[in-house]
C-alpha cells in the first residue's frame, strides 16, 4: 500500500509537515483520524461530569467554590469550543470526525447545563425557563431523528452548520453562564428569549435542508411500474 507525505497549505521549510496520508483514490484524509482539533473537543466532553458534579453540590450544599468550579468549568469547555475551530482552520484539520463530534460535545454540554439549571429546583441558582429547555431538547431529537432518516435514505449526510445555528450556541452559552454568575434575572430572561428563538429557527431550516436533501435523493423519485403481458400469443 502506498503512502505519501503531504504539507499544509502555505507551509514553509523548516515547519513541521502535516502528518502521514494514506494514498487513496479519489480521497485525501490524515492517517491520525483524532487530530488536535478533535482532542480538544473531546475534552470538552470529558469536562461534562466534573461540571455536572460541582453544580450538583453547590445546590445541595451552597458553598460557593462549588459554584466557582462549575462557572470555570462550562466557561473552560465554551472556550475550547473556539479553540478546536480555530486549531482546525489554522492546521488544516478538518476531519470527518471533528464535523460530527463538534456539535454533539456542544449539545452534552449545553443540555447537560439546561437540565440542571432548569429542572434541580434548588434555593441556590436562579431556574431557568422550561420552554427553554423544551425548546432545546426537541429541536436536538428532531434533528437527531431527521439525519438518521436521511442518513438511512440517502447515504452520507453532509454537515453544513448554520450561522444561526452557531448563534443559538452562543446565546446558550452566554445564558448558562449568566446564570452561574447570578446576575440580574430580567436580563437573564431576554437572553433565554433570543436563544429559544434562534434555537427554533435553526431547527426549522436543519428540517427545510433535510426535505430539500431527501427530495433530490434518487429513492424519493416514484418509479415507474411498465406492465407485463403475461397473455400467451
Amino acid at each position: 500500500m502506498a503512502w505519501m507525505l503531504t504539507t499544509a497549505p502555505g507551509a514553509r521549510q523548516g515547519k513541521p509537515c502535516t502528518p502521514l496520508t494514506q494514498a487513496v483514490p479519489g480521497r485525501k484524509f490524515p492517517l491520525e483520524v483524532v487530530t488536535t482539533a478533535n482532542k480538544v473537543t473531546v475534552g470538552r466532553i470529558l469536562l461534562v461530569p466534573f461540571f455536572v458534579v460541582q453544580v450538583l453540590y453547590y445546590e445541595r450544599t451552597g458553598e460557593e467554590w462549588h459554584r466557582l468550579a462549575a462557572l470555570l468549568t462550562f466557561a473552560l469547555a465554551t472556550l475550547t469550543d473556539a479553540v478546536d475551530g480555530y486549531i482546525a482552520r489554522r492546521y488544516n484539520q478538518y476531519t470527518e470526525l471533528g464535523a460530527l463530534l463538534d456539535p454533539v460535545a456542544d449539545k452534552i454540554l449545553l443540555v447537560s447545563a439546561l437540565v440542571l439549571l432548569t429542572f434541580d429546583k434548588g434555593p441556590h441558582l436562579p431556574n431557568l425557563p422550561l420552554w427553554l429547555a423544551g425548546t432545546v431538547i426537541g429541536r436536538d431529537m428532531v434533528q437527531a431523528i431527521g439525519l438518521a432518516v436521511t442518513h438511512y435514505t440517502v447515504g452520507k449526510v453532509p454537515i453544513r452548520p448554520r450561522l444561526v445555528g452557531k448563534a443559538a450556541t452562543l446565546l446558550l452559552m452566554v445564558t448558562i453562564i449568566w446564570a452561574l454568575l447570578k446576575w440580574d434575572g430580567a436580563w437573564l430572561h431576554y437572553l433565554a428569549v433570543a436563544a429559544a428563538v434562534c434555537t427554533g429557527i435553526s431547527g426549522v431550516l436543519y428540517v427545510l435542508d433535510g426535505m430539500k436533501l431527501l427530495g433530490t435523493s434518487p429513492d424519493s423519485t416514484p418509479k415507474t411500474v411498465v406492465p407485463t403481458d403475461t397473455s400467451k400469443h
